[in-house]
């Protein structure tokens, strides 16, 4: 199960200050010059919105880093969010290129220890490859850092970019603290101290979810 928190910045400044800040050292576990990977998301779903409804996303994932170039597509399921933290049922594949195989997820998709292949069959249900289309996109420049914090490891991704959907467009500017390995518990408090250090504010919408509020946004007017 994916266990993160998410923290919206008002600016890429202030964002990316906190890479800059004295205490960060303290905290994170490779201090130094990072190149950004460049990520872009495609997120899809049949017409008539089938996955969205059970409370299941497929993405796209395209890396664009210095070693290359690589697909990566994710199934993400169910879970919930409190005050920023987001906890999911994830299921990924390594790919060769953007088509989508949903069969090949039920037979080959890497999962967690709390993400049972059972759950991915609810989550897909009996939605076809042939009938996904894409729906909403971002695009975003990744910058990534390892904490340290009690007893647990933790990815830091620093995030700006563009989300596109419909039309219309919203920035992104957030860091993510996904749990690596350890407790939820240290994630938290990492977490609170970063709102109580920065301008951060606990973020409960997912990147996905805000494309499908524009969605909505448009299906309205």
């Amino acid at each position: 199960m994916e266990t993160e928190v998410k923290l919206a910045f008002r600016s890429k400044e202030e964002l990316m200050a906190v890479i800059k800040a004295e205490w960060f050292a303290d905290y994170c576990m490779d201090v130094g010059d990072k190149v950004p990977i460049k990520l872009t998301n495609t997120y899809y779903d049949t017409k008539d919105k089938a996955l969205l409804a059970k409370g299941t996303s497929v993405r796209v994932r395209f890396y664009e880093e210095e070693e290359g170039s690589h697909y990566e597509h994710t199934v993400k399921y169910g879970g919930s969010v409190v005050n920023g933290l987001h906890q999911r049922y994830e299921w990924n594949i390594d790919a060769d290129s953007a088509e989508v195989d949903l069969n090949q997820f039920r037979h080959s998709a890497v999962q967690g220890d709390d993400d049972p292949e059972e759950i991915l069959d609810d989550a897909l249900g009996d939605v076809k490859s042939e009938d996904l289309i894409p729906i909403c996109s971002t695009y975003c420049e990744r910058t990534i850092y390892t904490f340290g914090f009690g007893d647990s490891i933790m990815e830091a991704c620093f995030d700006v970019g563009t989300i596109s959907a419909a039309g219309k467009t919203e920035s992104i500017c957030e860091l993510e603290l996904e749990l690596e390995s350890g407790d939820v518990v240290d994630l938290k408090e990492m977490a609170q101290f970063l709102v109580d250090n920065t301008s951060a504010t606990p973020y409960d919408k997912s990147k996905y979810m805000r494309a499908i509020a524009l969605l909505n946004n448009s299906d309205e007017q």
